[in-house]
């Protein structure tokens, strides 16, 4: 998470840091200047009560100009500067005119003030040290006009202290305003940091309610769906249930029936078994809902299986006027693979491959052994679906296009549900629409 932070709001910040300094410097002055008249009292009693009230007007003139400044806003460092020239002008003013004998005190006293402002005040250095060098000036200009001591005896008496102090508390500015200006950027960011946590985990949240709600409507819908089943389920259970005593009345007088019929009855009867088994699946929710089904392996002829389809949609290809061409190896190939699923892939191809192509056509079902597997193969040499379209069957469930008005809406759910079971019973489907037409492939190994 990266955060930037822009001059203004730097600048304000830094602001608001320099007047809380300012605001402490400016009432321990005005609690603790008048004050020191106790030591004046004490050291200088003949000029103690003059100095309270030059004190006391000082720290009156103080209070109004900060509470000009704040009310106008003007800068801080100008209201520093005046506050600290006129605290200078007095302290200067009153170690020129005591004794000797108190003088150490009182520029001990000034030397104090210089130092307590230094370490308190959030300004540049360069603010210091050009106030030290008036601290300076007023000395020489009130020694000048009211010493009656030599500047030796000035010095040995708390001058050289004072000048040692005010020349080292001038350097800490300097590393203070560092520090300071470190800690505003470091909280600047802290602060932003935190904003934009509060912000993505608000829109977390958002996105947990919605998931939530979405949640819930799947789990509604899962709901639906398990009852449709089961409704449905029970329903076609009935209805194959039917066909199925149906058939099995017409098998008890099988010797009224023609051969074509006996074999009709055959297929209902094997497609009834098929739907039985399918429909068991289908109503087993559970397994329906893991992430693997469960297939009833067995061992089984599968070339046996193709002609079963084969025969079973040579009907079905008539009545569109298409010729299926058959050339299903008569030989025995032998797997052990779930037989209902796996003639429900032929079937789904076969079916689709019917529906796609126009009237009129040929289209060859080709069964093989190559390389100890079992391959099967649809070639239709018409017009081809596309090689779009086909992937788009295949991989997305999607409802495709009418190419013309004279082709028939195609659904590409038979077609992803065979690709899906083969790949569940370990085979492997491949595909293909160019010029040469359409192309279906189907393998599976085969039992030695």
């Amino acid at each position: 998470m990266f955060v930037q932070i822009s001059k203004e709001e730097y600048k304000k910040e830094i602001s608001k840091k320099a007047w809380y300094q300012t605001n402490n410097i400016i009432w321990t002055i005005i609690f603790l200047y008048p004050i020191f008249s106790v030591v004046d009292f004490i050291y200088a009693p003949n000029i103690w009560l003059q100095f309270l009230i030059v004190r006391i007007i000082t720290i009156l003139i103080i209070y109004g100009l900060y509470s000009l400044f704040q009310a106008r806003k003007y800068n801080y460092r100008t209201l520093l500067h005046i506050c600290f020239f006129i605290l200078s002008a007095t302290c200067a003013l009153l170690c020129n005119i005591v004794n000797i004998q108190q003088q150490t005190t009182y520029y001990l006293i000034y030397a104090v003030v210089i130092l307590f402002f230094n370490l308190q005040v959030f300004w540049e250095p360069i603010n210091s040290i050009a106030q030290g060098l008036i601290a300076l000036l007023l000395l020489a200009v009130f020694y000048n006009i009211f010493s009656e001591y030599s500047l030796d005896m000035v010095i040995n008496n708390g001058g050289s202290m004072f000048f040692i102090i005010a020349f080292l508390s001038c350097l800490v500015p300097n590393a203070r305003y560092k520090v300071i200006a470190r800690d505003v950027r470091s909280q600047i960011l802290i602060e932003k940091s935190n904003e934009q946590l509060k912000e993505q985990n608000q829109n977390i949240n958002e996105k947990n309610n919605i998931i939530d709600r979405q949640y819930e409507q799947l789990r509604k819908l899962d709901d639906q769906k398990n009852n449709f089943i089961n409704i449905a389920g029970h329903d076609l259970k009935n209805l194959i249930g039917q066909i199925v005593m149906s058939n099995n009345m017409l098998r008890e007088e099988d010797y009224r029936l023609s051969n074509d019929q006996k074999e009709y009855s055959s297929f209902i009867g094997e497609a009834s078994e098929k739907m039985q088994y399918m429909l068991n699946k289908l109503m087993d929710v559970k397994e329906i809902e893991s992430p693997d089904m469960k297939f009833n392996m067995e061992i089984f002829d599968i070339n046996h299986e193709v002609t079963q389809v084969f025969r079973g949609l040579q009907e079905t290809a008539s009545m569109k006027n298409i010729h299926l061409v058959d050339n299903i190896l008569k030989l025995p190939l032998n797997v052990k693979l779930d037989k209902v699923f796996v003639g429900q892939v032929f079937q789904n191809l076969l079916s689709n491959a019917i529906k796609f192509s126009q009237t009129n056509n040929s289209i060859k079902v080709v069964t093989s052994l190559q390389r100890q597997k079992f391959v099967f193969e649809i070639i239709d040499e018409g017009v081809p679906i596309g090689q779009d379209e086909l992937d788009m069957m295949f991989n997305k469930l999607k409802t495709l296009n009418e190419a013309s008005g004279n082709i028939e809406s195609r659904l590409g759910l038979g077609l992803s549900i065979a690709k899906l079971m083969t790949q569940e019973l370990g085979g492997e489907l491949t595909y293909r629409s160019n010029d040469n037409g359409n192309y279906f492939r189907v393998e599976f190994y085969v039992i030695n």
